[in-house]
């Protein structure tokens, strides 16, 4: 038998998953590590720990393998996006992995933002001007730590630099370059602009490729450490977001993919680059010819998993015998929709689309003295649904209405999150059987390098089968005189989150 490996690399765990050449899953493997963070934004990895459990699971899924008689014929990688490292002439760290998550750059890119420049850059590059981004990143350190900056041979992402330890070569696939607020989205090379505002050389940054790109000739530290054949082809693959679009199927305009875990994200793919001409969503490569139009979220499973904590009792899970999660879900389908008139804005942790202002902040909007614990339970779920579906607007905006949602993620679980998003979208949700959709989307993309498919459309294939939830009319009605006045109270508190942000950082 031969067998794929797809690698995800995440923001707090590295996950491989063993596929056979039928795309059928074998076993799954994860290595957890921390992320720091503190109260000024900082949200960083130590790069050593991640690369130390990419080799940890690509040898536990390796060690199912009998490589006398079988053969691993790819490994193939997702990442988060948007990391930055700085690295020496000999391409060591000189910095712990500056994640998307980090804020601290948040000064800059406001400036940035608030210029003519930022208008431009977005225009060329389809990234949003965020914190987030390695641009801004690079622009911070520019500003507050010029001697770090200018003592870096080399800024790289975190699989740029995993790969440079498999294979000593600096490159980094056009999905995650796209992401980085750098690269032209016309050209699909450095753009000249950014590198100038940064002070950052192109020869600095490494090598684009495509996606389907293989690097192959391990280094003796990488098979000893992955106990894999070196001659085992990896295949560069797309961020993450990238390819969950893929692994669900959803690689034409008429479906949008969502997905909801820690943070969300809504996508759509398209033949060709198109920009938001009010800045509300990215426009990302996810390889040659292919493009992702959409927004990522910072408010989730992380939002709802803050408001069970200090909403559901002990005593009422103790009572009910069960596990909070399942309890608060239990109670949210009680309750009405609309939660007795009472709007939960989920900004806990700054907001990326639509809003693009890290210093968002949550609140529960027409609280009255009748509202319990479980209307604000319901307003919570609610809240993050209807923040996604300002999202989804967005997109809807641009590329036109689509036939269908996939869905997948953490909340997919839950048959209440799963109804809501189809009645606050108004538009049916497809629940895929399987969630691993980053490390089937990879795996793909390895199987069209390796010749073994035609074109990324036969992951339609391997999904499996899926769960359909239709809107409710009576349901949908509600949630239609509610969204406006969520994105109303949205817009209205939007000027005051940066000065209730700076008092909360004294």
């Amino acid at each position: 038998m031969n067998y794929l490996i797809g690698v995800d690399v995440g923001t707090t765990s590295t996950k491989a998953v063993l596929y056979d050449e039928h795309a059928h899953v074998i076993d799954q493997f994860t290595q957890g590590y921390p992320l720091y963070r503190d109260s000024n934004g900082m949200a960083e990895q130590d790069p050593e720990k991640m690369l130390a459990a990419v080799e940890q699971v690509i040898h536990d899924a390796g060690q199912q393998i009998d490589f006398a008689h079988e053969k691993l014929l790819a490994v193939s990688f997702s990442s988060a996006n948007q990391s930055l490292i700085l690295l020496d002439e000999h391409f060591q760290p000189q910095s712990r992995v500056i994640t998307w998550a980090d804020t601290r750059a948040r000064n800059a890119a406001d400036q940035l933002k608030r210029s003519p420049l930022g208008k431009q850059l977005y225009a060329k590059t389809g990234t949003p001007i965020h914190p987030m981004s390695p641009l801004t990143k690079l622009l911070w350190l520019k500003d507050t730590a010029p001697e770090r900056l200018a003592a870096a041979s080399y800024f790289g992402d975190i699989k740029s630099y995993l790969f440079y330890r498999f294979f000593n070569s600096f490159k980094v696939d056009i999905s995650i370059a796209s992401c980085t607020g750098m690269m032209n989205i016309n050209s699909g090379d450095w753009d000249p602009t950014a590198l100038e505002l940064t002070g950052v050389k192109k020869d600095q940054l490494p090598e684009i490729v495509n996606g389907t790109t293989q690097a192959s000739g391990l280094t003796n530290e990488a098979v000893a450490k992955m106990g894999i054949p070196a001659e085992t082809p990896f295949v560069y693959g797309a961020f993450d977001g990238a390819l969950s679009n893929l692994g669900v199927g959803a690689i034409q305009q008429d479906t949008v993919a969502i997905t909801i875990g820690t943070s969300a994200g809504v996508r759509v793919i398209t033949d060709h680059p198109v920009i938001d001409p009010q800045e509300r969503l990215f426009c990302y490569a996810v390889d040659n010819g292919l493009w992702v139009v959409g927004g990522p979220l910072n408010n989730g499973g992380d939002v709802y998993q803050w408001a069970v904590e200090h909403l559901v009792t002990p005593s009422a899970v103790q009572n009910e015998q069960t596990d909070p999660f399942t309890l608060a879900n239990r109670v949210i389908e009680g309750e009405p929709a609309g939660a007795n008139g009472l709007i939960f804005l989920p900004f806990l942790g700054g907001e990326r689309a639509p809003l693009w202002d890290a210093n968002a902040r949550g609140s529960f909007f027409g609280l009255n003295n009748l509202h319990t614990r479980a209307d604000m339970l319901r307003a919570v779920m609610e809240g993050i649904c209807m923040n996604i579906a300002t999202v989804y607007q967005a997109v809807c905006d641009l590329v036109g209405q689509p036939k269908s949602v996939t869905a997948t993620g953490g909340f997919a679980r839950a048959e209440v999150w799963r109804q809501m998003l189809a009645d606050v979208l108004n538009c049916p949700v497809n629940i895929p059987e399987s969630f691993e959709s980053g490390c089937l989307g990879a795996i793909t993309m390895a199987m069209k390098s390796l010749g073994m498919v035609d074109s990324l459309s036969a992951v339609q294939g391997f999904i499996g089968a899926e769960k359909s939830y239709q809107p409710v009319p009576e349901t949908v009605t509600v949630y239609q005189k509610y969204l406006p006045l969520f994105q109303q109270v949205e817009g209205l508190l939007s000027p005051a989150y940066s000065t209730i942000a700076k008092l909360q950082r004294k």
